[in-house]
């Protein structure tokens, strides 16, 4: 009887040594991990729908609390002006989440484009969501209509790949929801 309360001693020990160890990990980590979150899966995305920018945007980055969710903007500023904002947003796709960095050009209201972050698609058919040939329909595109052929918009789908398409649509539409909920917000932000 002896025997076996030691062992669970020792073992409970071990297990709560273990948890505080990994915790303790975690925490030294997450800086360094969001950091390179930032450079090599944001930032290539950031500059693919934000150009001719003055500023550094992942630097210049803020955050912002809109019904309870945090969104993080990364500028684009050019001549002293804030000319656009990118932040990235997620649908459901086949395979997961994917995660879409999202532009908006503030002159003109309309999407600058999209980058595609994260994905976990079937690869060469839903995967092709993150292709130039679907994401190029999105420069440009104004914001109050976004929407899939099928449902009467104008944005293509990729053949084979139509609920890929929807979880990136409805990724853009959940983006344009949010900039016109930080729209009035935006001119003060970055003056």
């Amino acid at each position: 009887m002896k025997e076996m309360i030691r062992m669970m001693v020792v073992l409970s020990l071990i297990c709560g040594l273990s948890g505080v160890t990994l915790a303790a990990l975690k925490q030294a980590t997450a800086p360094i991990i969001e950091e390179q979150v930032l450079t090599f899966v944001q930032a290539p995305a950031i500059e693919s729908v934000l150009a001719g920018h003055d500023n550094n945007p992942i630097k210049d980055r803020r955050t912002f609390e809109v019904d309870g969710t945090t969104v993080t903007l990364f500028p684009a500023i050019r001549d002293g002006r804030l000319a656009g904002v990118a932040f990235e947003t997620s649908g459901k796709g086949y395979g997961g989440s994917i995660g879409v960095m999202v532009g908006f050009d503030m002159a003109t209201d309309t999407l600058s484009g999209i980058g595609i972050t994260t994905l976990k698609e079937t690869p060469g058919l839903g995967s092709r969501v993150a292709d130039h040939g679907f994401t190029a329909q999105f420069r440009g595109h104004p914001i109050d209509s976004m929407e899939l052929k099928k449902n009467g918009g104008d944005v293509e789908a990729v053949a084979g790949a139509t609920i890929s398409s929807t979880g990136t649509v409805t990724a853009v539409r959940k983006a344009v929801a949010l900039f016109n909920a930080l729209k009035p917000r935006l001119a003060d932000a970055w003056s």
